[in-house]
């Protein structure tokens, strides 16, 4: 298919800036020029909304707490931002987690995890697996039903979401009850046909993503399943899953290829191909109709599985 006309008219703009390639700058002016919120649109109100810090494996890590409007004890997710573990931060996603509260009625714990390069693999997946058993531990407290807390994250985050899955299955720990993965990194390989057919302008080059897989793991393994969550060796016993993946984005194949690693596992997943768009489409909601309706398919599965009360959340079924 061809672009949809927003996506070629964000491109256009996005061109027309005149903006140097992301590779080509230090991670520092990256983070300086990186910031889609002009196009997240207007973010709705949450009967709560709280900036904290909790305890991390090397000091605090802030996270930005959505309360929707009812009484608890609600369902929850703790999500992870974008960014190739370089750039973005919980300000970034701050229209969609807003989006996924209001819709799935559940509280959303976004994380400020630590990045690259100052801080390389595995930092950020250890963060944000003790953001996952921080809430597991302090659900009462925080009106949240421990049974019912999925993890979730876009690109990078995605990736984020996919490997505490992992560890939580691995450590023999509490299990979220569902992964939501937004155009997931998945595989440090990047040789998919997906990023043969989209190396250049679509917004996500392959010479970015060499350059966030450098920085995020220097000379640590990329294959290492906590990097590469499509390399780990066993996929049974992990939480049902939504992925969401755009045609016209490297990552596409890697995305679809590990959904289908999860249901030959025996995991029951949904895997939503959206057509027309590029990576990153659910950071621009107030420009992008593909990226309200991204979010809020990824609120109605959430809201699924919420429902259904998966009981792996709370305890570790034996493989």
């Amino acid at each position: 298919m061809a672009l949809d006309e927003q996506t070629r008219y964000i491109l256009d703009l996005i061109a027309s800036a005149g903006r140097p390639p992301l590779h080509t700058l230090t991670p520092e002016q990256a983070r300086q020029s990186f910031d889609f919120r002009p196009l997240a649109g207007a973010p709705e109100p949450v009967a709560r909304l709280e900036d904290t810090t909790i305890p991390g494996p090397a000091g605090d890590i802030r996270v930005r707490i959505y309360t929707p409007e009812g009484e608890g004890p609600f369902p929850a997710l703790v999500y992870c931002h974008g960014g190739g573990w370089v750039v973005g931060d919980i300000d970034t996603v701050d229209v969609p987690c807003r989006r996924l509260a209001r819709r799935a009625a559940c509280v959303v714990v976004s994380v400020d995890y630590r990045l690259a390069p100052d801080y390389r693999f595995p930092v950020a997946a250890e963060d944000a697996y003790a953001a996952f058993q921080w809430l597991v531990e302090n659900a009462r407290c925080r009106h949240v039903d421990a049974a019912r807390i999925a993890v979730g994250g876009d690109s990078a985050g995605g990736n984020l979401a996919a490997v505490v899955a992992l560890m939580a299955r691995d450590r023999g720990g509490p299990l979220p009850c569902f992964q939501l993965l937004l155009y997931p990194v998945t595989d440090g390989a990047l040789d998919t046909p997906s990023y043969r057919e989209n190396a250049e302008g679509y917004l996500l080059t392959r010479d970015s993503m060499v350059w966030f897989w450098n920085h995020y793991m220097g000379d640590a393994d990329r294959s290492h399943p906590y990097a590469s969550p499509m390399r780990a060796t066993d996929h049974r016993g992990l939480p049902a899953a939504f992925v969401a993946t755009a045609e016209f984005d490297p990552l596409r194949d890697e995305g679809e290829a590990y959904a289908e690693l999860l249901a030959a596992a025996g995991t029951a997943v949904e895997c939503k191909r959206y057509n027309g768009t590029i990576h990153g489409f659910c950071w621009m909601p107030g420009v992008l109709d593909k990226g309200r309706q991204a979010l809020d398919d990824a609120a109605t599965a959430l809201s699924t599985a919420f429902q259904r009360g998966n009981r792996t959340c709370a305890t570790r079924d034996s493989q």
